[in-house]
């Protein structure tokens, strides 16, 4: 039965890492080049899955020091800043809201992943069939309404069934893509081994974007029967993040060996337009994403609204139809931002960057650094432990201030100059 729920938890996270950031890995490989691409994704693989361990094992040491049984992320944090020196005690009221302004901005970024995907992949179907070739933008306007109404949805059960479907539909899209990829392969003395150096900013920001799933850590590990089962060596987490890793080296690798500087910012708009087999694969991967969107967008909604709005209204008369009015703006905020920038290597990097460095990379290592503060025995330990979180904290700061800067830099570039 344990390791049937093992299964279980590893699947789970694994559902949560493949999404459109493996479809956008061919256009990260690209930009760094395969030798320095793959290698810079086990580089960053390895040091999330670091980081992820760290949080896991703060997480559990605070709840032994309060004996409770679980925290989440942001009381972790604020849990962590009380445990430790006197200025990161200071902090501590605040902690819990940082991080959760870091989660909301990120759920509300991948959902605008999510809607130029679903879009640019129905215009490319349709632009088959028809010679009027309307803009992305214009898709993004018949999906507002559908995307409003799967968003009103209270209960994540409802959706399950459908999430379900859209898990298939995932495997099966991604079983068909592999199929393109694979096929009739080039000689690899046709592209770079390394890639430009204004461009790695960008590779650093997407390869984060897709490897990332610090969102939906904890609340695995807090549900399994058994969890100290999750960390250790053979634990689910390192057998899931080799998996994943070892996909995204393989899906970017192989992409960016098929179409080179020509790889899109997701892979399935470069498989051929006028093969049924290879539109099908954008019909169901655009379904498959369109009904995640709900399940991401959730998040940001339970943060906003009942961790921060429901207490001011708990006793207005229309408290259920401002909720209502809260999905549809946190909705219309990912339409928006979609519409201005359709552009989804560029929305993935931004958004890996800007949030992923501090939530998957600088958070964890500052929470281990409070956590650990006056409970490591010797100076050594102590000294070790600062040391290696002071290099994660720089460099998840340089990453996030380059790859937000370039990716900033490209949005304006290419949408308002």
């Amino acid at each position: 039965m344990t390791t049937g729920r093992n299964m279980e938890t590893l699947f789970h996270l694994l559902k949560g890492s493949l999404g459109t950031g493996i479809l956008a890995m061919p256009n990260a490989f690209y930009r760094a080049g395969y030798v320095l691409g793959a290698a810079g994704t086990l580089f960053i693989g390895v040091l999330c899955t670091y980081c992820i361990h760290q949080l896991v094992k703060c997480e559990i040491e605070l709840c032994r020091r309060r004996r409770i049984a679980s925290l989440n992320y942001p009381d972790t944090a604020s849990a962590a800043m009380e445990d430790g020196p006197r200025v990161f005690q200071k902090c501590a009221p605040y902690a819990g809201h940082v991080v959760n302004a870091f989660l909301i901005l990120y759920q509300l970024g991948t959902c605008c992943v999510y809607v130029v995907f679903v879009s640019r992949n129905i215009k490319e179907v349709v632009d088959e069939y028809h010679e009027t070739k309307l803009d992305v933008r214009l898709y993004m306007v018949m999906l507002l309404l559908p995307l409003i109404l799967i968003n009103w949805v209270r209960n994540l059960k409802l959706l399950a069934p459908f999430s379900t479907l859209a898990n298939l539909l995932t495997f099966i899209g991604f079983g068909i893509t592999l199929y393109y990829i694979l096929n009739d392969i080039p000689n690899i003395s046709t592209r770079n081994p390394i890639g430009a150096v204004r461009d790695f900013p960008l590779f650093f920001g997407m390869v984060l974007f897709a490897l990332e799933a610090i969102g939906v850590i904890l609340p695995l590990e807090n549900n399994m029967k058994t969890p100290k089962s999750f960390g250790g060596t053979f634990g689910v987490l390192n057998r899931a993040m080799l998996l994943i890793i070892t996909l995204y080296v393989g899906m970017g690798f192989f992409g960016y060996i098929k179409y080179g500087s020509g790889a899109l910012g997701s892979i399935t708009l470069n498989l051929p337009a006028d093969e049924i087999l290879a539109q099908s694969v954008r019909v169901i991967l655009a379904i498959a994403i369109f009904v995640t969107h709900g399940l991401q967008c959730y998040v940001a909604v339970d943060i906003t609204w009942n961790h921060y709005l429901l207490t001011k209204f708990q006793k207005h008369s229309h408290k259920f139809v401002l909720e209502y009015v809260v999905r549809t703006c946190l909705v219309l905020v990912t339409f928006l931002l979609a519409v201005a920038i359709p552009n989804l290597e560029l929305f993935i990097s931004l958004f890996g960057a800007l949030c992923l460095s501090a939530l998957g990379i600088a958070f964890p290592a500052i929470i281990e650094t409070s956590t650990l503060w006056y409970s490591l025995k010797t100076t050594s330990s102590f000294c070790r432990m600062l040391a290696r979180n002071t290099f994660l904290v720089a460099f998840s700061l340089f990453g996030l201030v380059v790859g937000t800067y370039t990716s900033l830099s490209g949005i304006i570039h290419t949408f308002f100059t």
